[in-house]
């Protein structure tokens, strides 16, 4: 399946896609793809409801994340080792964490805004895992398999200025409003032949910036949630955004830093694909 929510921020309604100009209201089954929902078995829940019909036609609607503000959002730096070897960074030797504001949670085609002081806002497009239960102790990396609900892209917004050289944690550079669009769609596992072989791609301004893969990753998803689950429960619903393949604007030389009126352009092989103009701060 691939789940949307489409409405004002603030109002958006569940809905599953059928295809580009079609989808099924799904808010008879559940208020919201949220922590609840995928507790209680999430994309399962819908079959029945999907299998009626009652299909409808896209009409403009703004797109919203594909699911509600999560517990937790959490982050693996450094997990391509591409994009390590550009930044002149070792392979780390397990996965590096850091976390973002679940208010950075924005939708694919919303505006990213630069925060207050910022001088060196940079793009990341990422995979994005959703968590479909809650998960601790995992045994073994082939139970995480289990634990995922779902994919999505993500654009792991950063701010280096904030991040590299303000001391303390990554996530002062990470958690500005608007720093995590996800969307357009969570793709049930079920619908990835291979997370693990994706092709990545961001462009900015119409000039492409990254291109990568998911084949590049150091810890894979099965990997990263195996991991995780060690040092803390993750709930339903909580996203994963899990690194950045190369051509981040850090990486090249000179560096590029986005700017009021960049448009930057993302995608996933087949996850979507998402559109954000950038705007100065308020």
């Amino acid at each position: 399946m691939y789940l949307m929510r489409i409405g004002a921020p603030g109002a958006e309604r569940p809905v599953v896609r059928v295809d580009d100009t079609h989808y099924i209201d799904v808010s008879d089954v559940t208020p919201d793809f949220d922590e609840r929902f995928f507790a209680a078995g999430g994309p399962a829940l819908l079959a029945e409801r999907v299998a009626r019909g009652d299909v409808r036609e896209f009409a403009g609607e703004r797109v919203g994340a594909p699911i509600a503000r999560p517990h937790q959002i959490l982050c693996i730096g450094l997990n391509y080792s591409d994009h390590a070897a550009e930044t002149g960074q070792a392979v780390p030797d397990e996965p590096i964490l850091f976390t973002k504001s679940p208010n950075t949670l924005v939708g694919p085609y919303d505006d990213v805004r630069i925060p207050r002081g910022a001088t060196k806002t940079d793009w990341e497009v990422e995979l994005g895992i959703v968590i479909g239960r809650r998960t601790s102790y995992l045994d073994s990396v082939e139970e995480a398999r289990d634990a995922i609900a779902g994919y999505c892209v993500v654009n792991d917004v950063s701010e280096r200025a904030f991040q590299m050289e303000r001391g303390g944690q990554w996530s002062k550079g990470k958690s500005a409003e608007t720093f995590n669009p996800a969307g357009p769609w969570l793709v049930t596992p079920d619908e990835v032949p291979d997370v693990r072989d994706l092709g990545m791609w961001l462009n900015v301004n119409g000039v492409r910036r990254q291109t990568g893969t998911t084949k590049t990753m150091i810890f894979d998803p099965y990997v990263i949630v195996h991991h995780l689950s060690q040092f803390m429960v993750l709930e339903p619903g909580d996203l994963i955004d899990t690194g950045t393949p190369p051509g981040v604007g850090m990486g090249h030389d000179p560096q590029i830093w986005l700017q009021p009126g960049d448009v930057m352009e993302l995608g996933i092989d087949g996850l979507g694909s998402q559109r954000q103009t950038v705007v100065g701060p308020r």
